[in-house]
């Protein structure tokens, strides 16, 4: 499978959607100000680690890549893509605040808006032989994409717009630098 796998990830054509590096413990002040890190959690050293490995590991793998990746505006997305990526290689999308506030208690009817925005951008198709890269964050339980560790990564193969998207899977770190044994 593990064989498979990365064949079909070096022909690109998927969305890795990654949630970022572990963070400091604590909680976002209530109104963050997104250009002052110190108004939120950022990563950790062990955070930035998995940045750099990261990035790394999908080099190592010959996994080709769309630059710009987008990120998050929060220090601790922003930052994990620069690691992994490069700083000339990060575009920031007020967008992915959204999938943060999804753990928030909002309106249905702002759910609702949030998964259909989230739909369209996960069933866009990537440009033929790479794969697009999204540095975001985790989801609440059975929303979204679902609960996802620091650094783990969901695979989807987008089927075109209004045609929905695949889970191909959902790898730690460490199943993604497994994925070449």
């Amino acid at each position: 499978m593990n064989k498979l796998l990365l064949s079909s990830l070096r022909n690109g054509g998927f969305i890795f959607y990654a949630r970022h590096g572990e963070a400091t413990v604590g909680k976002d002040i209530p109104n963050i100000i997104f250009q002052d890190c110190l108004t939120q959690r950022n990563l950790s050293d062990n955070g930035r680690r998995q940045a750099f490995y990261y990035g790394e590991i999908l080099r190592y793998l010959r996994i080709p890549i769309k630059y710009p990746v987008s990120a998050s505006p929060f220090c601790r997305a922003i930052k994990t893509a620069q690691l992994a990526f490069g700083s000339g290689n990060v575009q920031v999308n007020p967008f992915w605040v959204e999938v943060y506030r999804l753990s928030e208690n909002l309106p249905s009817k702002e759910r609702k808006r949030v998964l259909n925005v989230l739909n369209a951008v996960l069933e866009s198709k990537s440009e033929e032989g790479t794969n697009n890269i999204i540095i975001a964050h985790s989801f609440p339980e059975g929303i979204g994409l679902g609960k996802i560790p620091d650094m783990g990564t969901v695979i989807i193969k987008p089927r075109g717009q209004g045609s929905g998207y695949e889970v191909v899977g959902q790898l730690s770190i460490s199943e993604l630098s497994a994925l070449e044994s």
